[in-house]
């Protein structure tokens, strides 16, 4: 590996501490799923870096099952996103309260 592992976890930790404070600090629904989006993808550099570390295919099926799961957390999150907008004509999350 020519990247130390130490920089892939440096750059995975930088993005996932820019995935919280986007999710945690906007008050727009989109913003808060693409912060979750970037926390995921923190995740997934991490687990490749240390398959290629341990020279195994584990980290990168966890990669896989990674991208599965925010592919469905996309499409879940924008069409609930959408409802609600239409419900509300707006995407401030204090506005949805409506699907108790």
């Amino acid at each position: 590996m020519i990247v130390p592992f130490s920089h892939v976890l440096v750059l995975s930790g930088i993005l996932f501490v820019l995935g919280v404070f986007c999710a945690v600090a906007r008050r727009n629904l989109i913003m808060i799923i693409l912060g979750i989006e970037i926390m995921l993808n923190a995740a997934a550099i991490a687990f490749i870096g240390a398959s290629l570390r341990r020279q195994d295919l584990d980290g990168q099926t966890f990669v896989l099952f990674i991208l599965a799961v925010a592919a469905t957390e996309v499409s879940v999150g924008l069409a609930i996103i959408v409802y609600a907008f239409r419900r509300t004509g707006s995407f401030d999350p204090g506005n949805f309260n409506l699907m108790k």
